[in-house]
């Protein structure tokens, strides 16, 4: 998979070098290119923002900067074959397990990090596919949310765990239903009073998946009930 991400403060996305990702980058299951927006500016101030027309406050991210920006990457915007392009933002769909296997599925994705109080909306209508939002909160810019929706979609990609069977026992992954993932243990069997359920070190792996079951649904129903519903 190839993933693309314009930002003014490429410096966020060092994480990216880290861990399963960093990994996943040094082995050729992804590749990230960083772009600076500033790149494509063309005074000496490099200015990617001005004032909203209407009023109001704060300043908005300027449309010729990303517009040229998004040539560059991906070629001019229309029907023909290009990238997924994503833009966090609050006022966007829900990101979820299922919108990320979506993602997932795709060669080549773009991210655009918004600031301020956005990004021109004409260059949202003309090249954005998705508008996604981690929540019913705000954040100072698309970077953070850009590097959960990365993490979570390529974690989800052939050979980027250790064991497939991670993702497909994670919170929200089931075939159907869309439980939390049970309360997990290792050792040692017991620590200030407090035991390992009985159960886990029976052997008896039937009597395992039931109680794993059960504890899903226990949680979910808890933390959770509307995921039942």
């Amino acid at each position: 998979m190839r993933i693309d991400i314009v930002s003014i403060f490429v410096d966020y996305f060092a994480p990216l070098d880290l861990s399963l990702l960093g990994k996943a980058r040094a082995g050729g299951l992804i590749d990230v290119h960083l772009h600076d927006l500033r790149t494509w500016t063309d005074d000496v101030h490099r200015t990617v923002d001005d004032s909203p027309y209407g009023g109001g406050p704060g300043m908005v991210m300027r449309a010729e900067p990303w517009w040229a920006a998004l040539e560059a990457v991906t070629g001019e915007p229309g029907p023909a074959a290009r990238p997924r392009i994503v833009v966090p933002t609050p006022s966007g769909r829900r990101f979820d397990q299922k919108l990320a296997t979506e993602l997932a599925a795709e060669p080549w994705l773009v991210f655009c990090c918004g600031r301020y109080e956005g990004i021109d909306a004409r260059v949202i209508e003309a090249w954005a596919d998705d508008e996604v939002s981690l929540g019913d909160y705000v954040l100072a810019g698309g970077e953070v949310a850009t590097l959960v929706m990365v993490e979570a979609v390529t974690r989800l990609l052939p050979g980027v765990l250790g064991n497939a069977e991670s993702a497909r026992d994670d919170s929200f992954s089931g075939p159907g239903e869309q439980l939390l993932e049970p309360p997990v243990y290792t050792r040692p069997p017991e620590i200030a009073g407090r035991s390992v359920p009985p159960v886990l070190l029976s052997g008896d792996h039937g009597a395992i998946a039931r109680w794993r079951d059960e504890q899903s649904r226990l949680r979910t129903a808890e933390r959770r009930p509307d995921l039942l519903a």
